[in-house]
């Protein structure tokens, strides 16, 4: 799963990957540290429940109970449910067939998961007979007897009338009525939002959604729709038929193996999965969608599901997904296990996206016109979300507390993808954002990654699981090398096919393959928490012709651990480079290299693989010859970084000068950003240099930044450039050169605003928003509310913080007419940035009397743990 990609890191891009418009102008906005917000959104970032933490970093004590996988006194073997759905009362009649045994002691009860279920009968089966293909009245013929069972809204207890062993296979049939709006709350293990089966849009009411129906089971979700044993160690078969008006499609795992015409207009689909999965990647979807399709050379049939509008763009958004399967493949050394791929985009979805099996399910974001892709694709999530259906849905992690297993090698597919796709320094940068998004979080939370104490499940979502532990994937291929690392991972996945695993399956698959012992690595990253903080000191000793490299370990040995560091360093000397394997296995501890002279630059982890931290002082000099000579992403953008601020020294600002010319686009970016607001030597040359990047650039976050630091300038030279841009093919250029356009007040600003502002393009309406919301005309308050109310939910949060910026140059009339809007989108929008960006807007308006009170009660009534967690930065309103 991805859980709420609305923000993410990665070079600021939003909602999967596209570009994040944060002007400059709302950061006063921000009542907390956008970094926290940032953050919190792009991992899903949960209240940290598990863990009670010290200030300084590392000094964790571990809180909650043992979690244990879960005890399989009985296994579901196969499921059949017949579901329909009663859209006024937002619930789910139906039935459920399960097919189980006991697992090894004998047992004389059935105990399921089923949450806030009305309960109409329940009965024993005859155990002749395919039920996945008997008829409603064939299955009724089959009722040997009604069984007694107790229910408290949450487990169901069937008695069975004798004991059973683990021979005698039961059909059990189970009538009943789903209620997802009235699950329980209240017990610590009850979550606090999720229905497992959301309706949206029920009444058809809102005309700016469609009306859908779609699931979601990750963790404990799906027994809120069906009955079943909720834990990932259970797996079973299953077929599903799904009663729908017949101008709905309708998704589920497996094949649609049959559609009945039934009378009034109403149809019921016959989907069928005959390999084994968990409870909770089961799911179905019904909505109103355009679906294209492809191939893959063996048969296998995808599909994308997307709403109407977006038909024509399907296969820009998901079209890379057969090279990616076949890639898959090809790596992990198995073949797409499952018997289709489908991908399906859902509005108001809990999550970024859910590896349901053979049917990923996406957030609204994922889709976009074509256009819109040249600013960046969703890549990352399909890829993320695909490598799940062998890490994850065909071996899956055995307990909630094992979730790397699932998390770590589906994040990590992100950069294998990249790697191969876009080139080994765009997998790195995106490394680095990953880098980044568990440094953050660790500076309040550091937790083993296989967690056996925990309070909360959902806890385990977090960028540990994900970022983290995509890095630690990393250093392991390094170590052990990218034969080895891919042999171990198809002898993994073959060894536990449809099945469970916990950490140490994947060690013996490791060390079965390398023969190595790697204890050491796996107990050092997965089961203690932190990582290494070093501190490398360096020196050259000319009287003995060596360089030393001093280096402590810094980190709260206690809390976690002295590490052992198998790294490369370089030595530059005279140009020439030299490259050494050395070990880090103690706190304190100096490393010894020959140099004939002092050496124009030493590299430590060269091969820049290491989750870590790492301070080694260099000088300017020493920064400028990494990044002319060093070979790494992570070095040249280090060096580069270094540079930063530097520009009046005239290496540097050649350097700079050069780099805006780098083969790779972040480079260029970096160094023309150096230049804002520059009038030193060489002016007129840099100017034309950013002015040839803003219009003839291949990458549009490069034009993007070229046209803001032209804009730094203060003249006037580059006005017909920002003009040029308006026509860009790129979404993200447009709408920063309409923003420094307009910000130079010309005379057409109020034509170029009108050409704009019914644009497709929800950046480039939050640009003019931005222009408007600068006069605080009150006769645009009803425009903001128009354009605010169709955006995607990433969007609507940006959207918000320039109405803001309107509200506050408004008069209180205005101010007053929209506390309603934003109170509504503050406590009801599904989309809990959402909320927060209405919060915050809210705030700018404390001196209207009430307002701060309505605050209080919309914090105290917010049920968002993510959410929660953010309005406890604040303290007291």
């Amino acid at each position: 799963m991805t859980k709420i990609l609305a923000i993410n890191l990665k070079s600021g891009m939003a909602c999967e990957y596209k570009p994040l418009f944060l002007s400059r102008f709302i950061s006063a906005l921000f009542t907390i540290s956008l970094s926290l917000l940032l953050t919190n959104i792009a991992s899903g970032f949960t209240a940290p429940a598990d863990t009670v933490y010290r200030r300084n970093p590392g000094t964790i004590t571990p809180k909650g109970p043992y979690r244990p996988e879960n005890v399989k006194k009985s296994e579901i073997l196969y499921t059949r449910l017949d579901v329909q759905f009663d859209w006024a009362k937002q619930q789910v009649p139906a039935s459920a067939i399960l097919k189980f045994k006991s697992h090894f002691y004998p047992q004389n009860t059935l105990e399921l998961d089923a949450k806030g279920f009305e309960i109409k009968s329940i009965a024993l089966l005859d155990t002749v007979g395919d039920y996945g293909m008997l008829t409603k009245e064939e299955i009724a013929a089959k009722v040997t007897k009604k069984l007694e069972f107790t229910y408290d809204k949450r487990k169901l207890v069937i008695k069975l009338g004798q004991n059973y062993s683990r021979k005698d296979t039961l059909f059990v049939k189970i009538d009943y009525v789903a209620r997802p709006n009235d699950i329980p709350r209240g017990k610590q293990e009850d979550s606090s939002t999720d229905k497992g089966l959301y309706f949206i849009n029920a009444d058809g009411m809102d005309e700016e959604k469609p009306r859908q129906i779609w699931t979601q089971g990750e963790t404990e979700g799906s027994s809120c729709w069906f009955p079943t044993i909720d834990a990932p160690n259970q797996k079973f078969t299953q077929d599903f038929y799904i009663t729908v008006d017949s101008t709905y499609k309708t998704l589920s795992n497996g094949l649609l193996v049959d559609q009945q015409k039934l009378k009034k207009g109403m149809r019921t689909d016959h989907w069928r999965q005959t390999l084994p999965h968990a409870p909770y990647l089961a799911m179905l979807a019904v909505g109103d969608y355009a679906i294209a399709k492809d191939m893959m050379p063996n048969g296998l049939e995808l599909s994308y599901y997307v709403e109407p509008k977006y038909g024509q763009d399907a296969h820009a958004i998901f079209g890379r997904t057969p090279e990616m399967m076949g890639f898959f493949t090809n790596i992990f050394g198995v073949e797409y296990p499952w018997q289709k791929y489908a991908q399906i985009v859902v509005r108001d979805f809990v999550a970024g996206a859910m590896e349901n099996t053979t049917a990923t399910v996406h957030e609204e974001g994922v889709q976009n016109d074509t256009r819109s892709l040249v600013d960046g694709n969703s890549d990352a999530v399909i890829a993320h979300e695909l490598a799940h259906h062998w890490f994850g849905d065909y071996v899956t992690c055995e307990e909630w507390g094992q979730l790397p297993l699932n998390e770590s090698f589906a994040n990590y597919a992100e950069y294998l993808w990249s790697e191969y796709n876009d080139g080994k320094y765009e997998a790195d940068w995106g490394n680095l954002q990953e880098m980044r998004t568990y440094l953050l979080e660790s500076e309040t939370k550091q937790v083993p990654m296989v967690r056996y104490f925990y309070k909360d499940r959902e806890n385990m979502f977090d960028s540990h699981s994900y970022s983290k532990g995509g890095r630690i994937l990393h250093m392991l291929r390094t170590y052990v090398g990218d034969d080895a690392f891919f042999a171990a991972l198809q002898d993994y996945l073959k060894t536990h096919a449809f099945g469970t695993t916990e950490i140490g399956d994947l060690r013996v698959s490791f060390e079965k393959i390398t023969g190595q012992d790697l204890n050491w690595f796996f107990d050092q990253w997965f089961h203690r928490p932190g990582h290494p903080s070093l501190k490398i000191q360096q020196e050259y000793v000319a009287a003995s012709g060596k360089v030393l490299l001093k280096i402590r370990q810094v980190q709260d040995t206690l809390a976690s651990t002295v590490y052992r560091l198998p790294v490369k360093v370089d030595v530059w000397v005279s140009g020439k480079k030299n490259q050494y394997e050395v070990l880090v296995d103690k706190v304190s501890q100096t490393l010894e290299f020959a140099a004939a002279k002092k050496p124009d630059l030493v590299v430590f982890d060269s091969e820049a693989q290491l989750l870590g931290v790492i301070e080694h002082e260099k000088s300017l000099p020493e920064m400028e010859f990494q990044y002319l000579n060093e070979d790494r992403f992570l070095h040249k953008y280090d060096a580069l970084s270094q540079l930063e601020g530097s520009i009046a020294d005239s290496t540097v600002k050649n350097i700079l000068e050069k780099a805006m010319g780098d083969p790779f686009w972040k480079f260029r970016q970096m160094a023309i950003s150096n230049f804002a607001e520059y009038d030193g030597v060489g002016f007129v040359d840099i100017e034309k240099i950013i002015q040839t990047r803003a219009r003839m650039d291949p990458h549009p976050q490069v034009r993007s930044e070229a046209i803001i630091t032209l804009a730094s300038f203060g003249d006037n030279n580059s006005d017909p450039i920002f003009r040029e841009a308006l026509s860009d093919s790129s979404y993200q250029v447009v709408s920063v050169a309409i923003e420094k356009y307009l910000m130079g007040q010309p005379t057409d600003a109020n034509e170029i605003a009108a050409q704009f502002e019914d644009s497709p393009n929800d950046a480039i309406v939050t640009s003019v928003a931005n222009y408007y919301a600068g006069l605080a005309q009150p006769e645009r308050f009803d425009w903001f509310l128009t354009k605010m109310k169709s955006m995607k939910p990433t969007e609507k949060y940006n959207f918000l913080q320039v109405f803001g910026k309107y509200l506050i140059k408004s008069k209180q009339d205005i101010q007053r007419r929209s506390i309603p809007v934003l109170e509504g989108l503050a406590r009801d929008n599904p989309s809990y940035f959402v909320r927060f960006g209405a919060f915050q807007a809210l705030g700018l308006l404390t001196d209207i009397q009430g307002v701060t009170a309505l605050r209080k009660d919309i914090r105290a009534k917010e049920t968002e743990p993510k959410l929660k967690e953010m309005y406890s930065q604040f303290g007291e309103l």
